[in-house]
């Protein structure tokens, strides 16, 4: 498939997991991807690997990404779609009993705040265009609650949840659609690095996905792709879980 040829895919978060993995599909399906992210020797092997080009960014920066989105389409042409992914789910962000305050800020800066600097800074473009996808990675736990408590990681994607919503709903008729994309757990090394340290916590997790088994990175980069292209044509403001079943039934152990 050429679903994305002749588009530009702008992907923040792109050095790891589901960033990556994106990449690599868009780039598949035919896109110019742009690679976005802090980690400059990661990025740089993603868009060396899918033929794209790396841009350094703090997303949390408004400046930074203003000059992004700008630099895009002066160099590519356009701004097709954007998938806004860059996150973080830190081991002090916990019980809101225990989490501290500078710990829920900073995941609302990076899991909230810049998905909004992104759709803020994207979307001109679009409307001058006529047309383009925003894709914003939210979370089942913004559905439902967490079973092992992330207080501000769960909040702030709660937010990307409704901040996506209304503007779906805001420039359906401008040609522009945006999601909101919510993974059950998936097999990245962020969340194999946090359950090594943890097993009784992978397990209190696992247990709870009636297909048995976390996601791979590929499995949401291919909903993703979806989303961004035209096959989803109708679908904007909405809540796409691919989540294993975790939001559909109530599982508990044998």
């Amino acid at each position: 498939m050429n679903r994305f040829d002749q588009r530009v895919a702008v992907i923040t978060g792109a050095a790891g997991g589901i960033g990556r993995a994106t990449a690599r599909r868009l780039a598949d399906e035919g896109a110019t991807v742009v690679a976005v992210d802090l980690d400059e020797e990661a990025g740089k092997r993603v868009a060396e690997e899918v033929g794209g080009r790396f841009l350094r960014a703090d997303v949390t920066d408004e400046a930074e990404v203003e000059e992004l989105f700008a630099t895009v389409r002066r160099t590519c042409g356009s701004v097709d779609v954007a998938f806004n992914n860059a996150g973080i789910s830190p081991p002090e962000d916990d019980s809101i009993l225990t989490t501290g305050l500078d710990a829920w800020r900073r995941v609302q800066e990076v899991n909230l705040t810049s998905v909004f600097l992104c759709c803020k800074y994207a979307l001109p473009y679009m409307r001058e265009q006529g047309r383009g996808s925003i894709v914003n990675t939210a979370s089942f736990v913004a559905t439902m609650g967490a079973a092992t408590s992330q207080i501000s990681y769960t909040a702030s994607k709660g937010g990307v949840l409704a901040l996506s919503r209304e503007l779906g709903v805001q420039f359906a008729r401008e040609g522009i659609r945006v999601n909101a994309l919510s993974p059950g757990p998936v097999n990245t090394p962020l969340l194999r690095e946090l359950f090594a340290k943890d097993p009784e916590r992978a397990a209190r997790r696992l247990v709870h996905v009636p297909l048995g088994r976390f996601a791979e990175a590929e499995e949401i980069a291919a909903a993703v792709a979806f989303l961004a292209s035209d096959d989803a044509s109708f679908i904007t403001g909405s809540n796409f879980l691919v989540d294993g079943g975790i939001s559909g039934a109530y599982v508990t152990p044998e």
